[in-house]
């Protein structure tokens, strides 16, 4: 029932019970982590393979995330780091993990080496200045070679059991890249801008002694260093498209390829093939497999964007040919397999948004899927698989909200062409759009009850509500009180009533029968959500101040105010049916 219809003894009772739930709540530990479906696929050279062939390791922001191939909900997550993971390295035996990662300018990077066994730091190491540019274990897994950014530019050498350096020397130029040797650990390489070095390491001395390559007339920018099973060749991939086969027994320069053509873009990636083949990913999107002795093209196919990262499966196939595992810059991750009868075959596995996620909705009463919208698209998942299930793309714009329609016979999206957006859940199809719905972006919007209205808000700070229907969609009143954009939009069961959550400080309950405002609620805060209790009797809204307000519905007056973040502001919140818990 409508809440103005209750005596005002019952609203006084009803708000005495969420009150002593949110005192509960205050103190709840975090919520544990129990799937992740993100991959940061711009981090190159961010996927690594455990030895084993069924674990893989890939970076995530600040955690670097630990999955079981074939399972989906097999993850551990290493935190350690306190800002993005730049690299990864695995040594050879899969005991170790060691991440680099990114920090402000004049601030120390730090390096971790995990336990993967015990999933547990070993080590937190400390010299390089603002990134780690790359690492790489030893052969036998003794040693660990740090990388600094353009910023430090420096090489280390570390003692992976007691966690110190041994020894460190600037590095000629800007150096990208580092590798140790596959059968020494008394040599290693490095390879930028116009330098391509390999290393003495002399341990007694605690010194590294370079040895530049003789390459003759050829310049070139190196991106990525891959270096054969016996140390006889390493191949080196350039910003130039092309990948150079340099001897490291005589430090010169012999071959380069792909045969007649340079890859569009550079070459990201380079894998040396357990069949004696080269593995050349493209940031054109291009994997192409490469002959060795005469660096000929073999099979290459295209995938969707560049390709950042390249592991070889362990083992080969009963035909000659192998798997590798591939990751792209816009975040998906693809199984590979070669074979020389039919080429190049692609399957993806694992897919994401490259970029930001705006907003998240499940299906009113249905909690096996749930949607997400960003920039160009909008994803239906599949909850228990992680698994994506329909993509619709509108080319060049992004979508700002996402809604299900409460009996699930469409999905209406908000876009910041102004337009909204109606598609079929199953197909795909585009059932109807509203055209300048609003003029400079849809932010937010609800389906009503009935499914015969939607109410939305826009960035200009109108609030709209539209009839819509199969063949016409009107609208039935435009609302104009906040000075800022709409945030959230909150809708009562019996459609009546909706609160609409601005940055001018200001939340708003308007009546949706006379089109008026019923209601404000103001606070020192720009309002960034806000949701109805399920008994209707109090509004929550959270923003930038960091609180957590619940307001009484009917005179609009605060009734507790709680810390929701010690450091960043609420962006969104939302209650359970039970009313029990609120997520923020």
């Amino acid at each position: 029932r409508a809440f103005g219809d209750a005596p005002r003894r019952d609203r006084v009772r009803t708000l005495a019970l969420p009150r002593l739930r949110s005192s509960a709540m205050a103190m709840t530990d975090h919520l544990p982590l129990e799937s992740v479906v993100g991959f940061a696929g711009k981090v190159g050279g961010g996927l690594v393979l455990h030895p084993n062939g069924k674990t893989m390791a890939y970076p995530l922001g600040a955690t670097i995330v630990v999955k079981e191939l074939g399972d989906t909900y097999s993850q551990s997550f290493l935190q350690g780091h306190n800002d993005e993971v730049s690299c990864l390295a695995i040594s050879r035996d899969g005991a170790f993990l060691a991440s680099g990662q990114i920090t402000n300018m004049g601030f120390s990077a730090d390096i971790i080496v995990w336990d993967l066994h015990a999933r547990s730091v070993v080590h937190r190491m400390s010299l390089h200045k603002v990134k780690v540019a790359e690492l790489s274990f030893s052969h036998d897994g003794r040693y660990l070679a740090s990388l600094g950014g353009q910023d430090d530019n420096s090489l280390v050498i570390w003692d992976v059991e007691t966690g110190n350096a041994i020894c460190g020397t600037p590095t000629p130029g800007l150096t990208r890249c580092v590798r140790f040797l596959n059968t020494s650990s008394k040599q290693l390489v490095t390879g930028g801008g116009n330098t391509l070095v390999v290393w003495d390491f002399d341990l007694a001395n605690r010194k590294l002694r370079p040895s530049p390559c003789r390459l003759g007339n050829i310049r070139r920018d190196t991106n990525y260093i891959t270096i054969d099973e016996q140390d006889e060749y390493m191949y080196v991939g350039t910003t130039s498209g092309d990948v150079l086969q340099v001897s490291l027994s005589a430090q010169l320069f012999k071959h380069a390829g792909p045969h007649k053509s340079r890859v569009p873009k550079g070459v990201i990636a380079v894998a040396s093939a357990p069949s004696g083949e080269v593995v050349v990913g493209g940031g054109d999107g291009s994997v192409s497999v490469v002959e060795r002795g005469t660096m000929r093209t073999l099979a290459s196919t295209k995938l969707e964007s560049g390709v950042t990262s390249c592991v070889m499966a362990p083992g080969m196939h009963e035909d000659g040919g192998f798997g590798l595992y591939a990751g792209t810059e816009t975040c998906n991750i693809y199984y590979l397999k070669y074979s020389p009868a039919r080429g190049v075959l692609s399957e993806l596995i694992q897919t994401c948004h490259p970029e930001r996620i705006n907003d998240v909705a499940f299906p009113v009463g249905y909690s096996e899927v749930f949607a997400t919208c960003g920039r160009e698209d909008v994803r239906i998942w599949h909850i228990n698989e992680a698994r994506e299930l329909l993509r619709i793309k509108v080319p060049n714009v992004e979508c700002l909200s996402v809604a299900f329609m409460p009996d699930g016979g469409s999905v209406v999206t908000g876009w910041n062409d102004g337009k909204i957006r109606a598609f079929a859940p199953q197909s795909g199809r585009l059932l109807y759009t509203i055209n300048d719905a609003h003029p400079h972006g849809v932010t937010c919007l609800v389906g009503s009850g009935d499914c015969g209205r939607i109410v939305s808000g826009g960035k200009e700070g109108n609030v709209r509500v539209w009839r819509v229907g199969p063949e016409s969609q009107t609208m039935v009143a435009s609302m104009k009180e906040h000075k800022g954009p709409v945030n959230s939009i909150a809708l009562r069961a019996n459609d009546s009533e909706c609160v609409s959550a601005s940055s001018d400080g200001s939340a708003i309950i308007w009546d949706l029968t006379r089109f008026t405002r019923s209601g404000a609620l103001t606070a020192n805060t720009f309002f960034k959500a806000c949701a109805y209790h399920p008994d209707e009797s109090q509004v929550v809204t959270g923003g930038t101040d960091r609180k957590v307000t619940w307001w009484d519905s009917f005179d609009g007056q605060a009734i507790r105010v709680l810390d929701g973040s010690e450091s960043a502001e609420i962006n969104s919140l939302d209650i359970s049916t039970d009313g029990e818990m609120i997520v923020t």
